[in-house]
């Protein structure tokens, strides 16, 4: 575990307005999104959003160590069996289609980072569980990102959320620490042991983000592309996220509207 840092009260403040940004993002992108757009629309959308507010994105040519190419966009268009990191492409949505759009933005220094699920054209009923399972993991991992409870009471809210509903957790991959890059310490899993791992103290702040495999397994495949997790089963994801800063008043959410 490398070193934490915790914010003060005014960087939280900062954060919160790099979180709104992210937040316009992804309302635009739902709004965007419909059957024959695609996800490379999005992606213009978002870049529209950043420029209006001044903004960058953390997203666009990050290259993480697993990566053979930098990530060339500013949103990340999951669709259907792919789980997370999507690169937008020029392939229409179709009615049906389960998308997560993944997205940050940079301002004044500090870091944003959220996700979202949604259905374009009709939904299936499936689908519709699925990503409110998703929805429900993260409010209750959120809930549990108290001052006193460790970083293993979210992880198990988490897990305990997604497994009930019977769904796979995406094997190796959860939240982690922001602040002024979009990934610092420490982790935050989507499973483990109430009680266990680091404490939470005021001015931690944490994107928690459950991404969730609608089969039940846990294994993931890359695509060709080197970014894209695809479930190995072929069944659809779903991701949620959010910036939380962990506060004496109960857990903020940075990156609502």
């Amino acid at each position: 575990m490398g070193m934490v840092h915790i914010k003060t009260d005014t960087s939280i403040e900062a954060m919160r307005e790099a979180g709104r940004v992210v937040a316009q993002i992804l309302t635009r992108a739902r709004e965007v999104a419909a059957v024959g757009v695609t996800p490379r629309q999005l992606d213009e959308a978002a870049r529209e959003v950043l420029r209006a507010a001044g903004a960058s994105s953390p997203f666009l040519n990050y290259k993480p160590h697993f990566a053979p190419t930098p990530f060339p966009a500013t949103v990340c268009v999951s669709v259907n069996d792919a789980v997370v990191h999507g690169i937008p492409s020029a392939e229409p949505l179709r009615d049906g289609d389960l998308v997560s759009v993944d997205t940050g933005a940079i301002l004044d220094g500090w870091a944003g980072d959220s996700a979202v699920s949604f259905t374009v054209g009709e939904a299936r009923p499936a689908d519709t569980r699925l990503i409110t399972t998703a929805n429900r993991a993260l409010e209750a991992g959120i809930g549990a990102a108290v001052v006193g409870n460790r970083i293993g009471d979210i992880a198990h809210a988490i897990g305990t959320v997604c497994r009930t509903a019977g769904y796979g957790i995406l094997e190796g991959y959860g939240g982690h620490g922001i602040g002024r890059s979009m990934h610092e310490d420490p982790s935050v899993p989507n499973e483990g042991q109430p009680g266990r791992g680091m404490p939470l103290r005021h001015g931690m702040v944490l994107a928690i983000e459950p991404m969730l495999i609608g089969g039940g397994g846990d294994e993931f495949r890359h695509d060709e592309d080197g970014w894209t997790l695809r479930t190995t089963d072929g069944s659809r994801a779903s991701h949620a996220e959010h910036t939380v800063a962990i506060t004496n008043d109960g857990p903020r959410i940075l990156t609502a509207l």
